[in-house]
């Protein structure tokens, strides 16, 4: 059916294992909004007669030849759907449903939007912060406090920072260099060993860039070294990890040594190793490709020899 005789986007059937997933792995304290659904039939309420006939608790008949077109909730539905065939048990659960008069296919489109075009998705720092379930995220907020350059300068909820701020790291920027420094992505919980890992690898890193022990001993300003220098942008932190993951698998025993390295490499916005990759034309760009030159600028930086595919990466430049 084209787009502009439907009243709902066409469900996507990827999204329902994690929607699945997510009911089965927490059957107990579960979380869903209301669906929302259109009712193209007869519909009856009865107020509870307790309460009289004005009353607005009470029991609503539907003619079950009705047709009900879900104007919000298809992918919840459909995943209530495939949790119920793993798990019948879970078919005593209830969950609450808006229930509107279906005044034709112009109403539901509006509906749709309506329900959909004011909506804000969380940023990434505050779905890691309010993660209580996700052990990496629980992990990374703690992290935030452990490390001394991260404590108390890590936007908490926002992804990016005003120029204003105290701040000078992400908390998602965090976050994703530290799932590029031991290779996995969100979802896997990381061993023992690879958080531990994490905090030496910033422990580290923290130690061999002067600007950061300048910051921690309040001798220049988070708002001073984010206009200055790249060290703490996001991509900058992300190419960091993609780099740290190589320096260790090459040199597992003595990593630490190669990233006394980084006491040598010009962090400041206007140095040339950066343009073209982190910075074009004086402007902080985020892109792939930027990222993984920049990781490639620092393993050169950190004595390790590029690979045929990192090359391969470079010679784009």
């Amino acid at each position: 059916i084209p787009p502009e005789l439907r009243a709902q986007r066409t469900l996507r059937e990827s999204r329902i294992p994690a929607i699945k997933n997510y009911i089965l792995n927490n059957p107990d304290d579960y979380t869903f909004s209301s669906l929302t659904a259109s009712v193209d039939g007869i519909m009856r309420f009865t107020p509870s007669p307790s309460l009289g006939e004005n009353g607005k608790l009470g029991r609503l008949y539907i003619n079950m030849d009705s047709r009900l077109l879900i104007n919000d909730g298809q992918h919840r539905r459909k995943a209530i759907e495939e949790a119920l065939k793993e798990r019948p048990e879970l078919g005593h659960e209830m969950i609450s449903v808006v229930f509107f008069q279906d005044d034709g296919l112009k109403r539901s489109q509006q509906m749709f939007s309506d329900l959909n075009k004011n909506a804000v998705k969380p940023t990434k720092s505050l779905n890691i912060l309010y993660d209580h379930r996700d052990e990496f995220s629980k992990f990374i907020v703690s992290l935030t406090q452990d490390i001394e350059i991260f404590d108390g300068r890590t936007e908490m909820e926002k992804t990016s920072i005003s120029n204003r701020s105290t701040n000078a790291f992400t908390l998602n920027g965090i976050a994703d260099a530290s799932l590029r420094l031991i290779g996995i992505r969100k979802g896997r919980t990381p061993t023992e060993e690879e958080k531990k890992l994490i905090k030496e690898f910033w422990e580290a890193v923290t130690k061999n860039i002067a600007q950061w022990q300048l910051l921690i001993n309040d001798k220049i300003s988070s708002s001073e070294i984010r206009k200055n220098f790249v060290h703490t942008n996001t991509n900058l932190l992300n190419a960091m990890g993609i780099a740290g993951n190589i320096i260790v698998k090459e040199k597992p025993d003595t990593w630490n040594d190669s990233l006394k390295n980084l006491k040598k490499v010009d962090w400041s916005r206007s140095s040339p190793d950066w343009e073209g990759r982190l910075i074009i034309n004086g402007q902080m760009q985020k892109h792939a490709v930027g990222i993984e030159l920049a990781a490639n600028t620092i393993l050169k930086k950190c004595g390790i020899e590029l690979s045929e595919d990192r090359q391969k990466i470079e010679d784009k430049l």
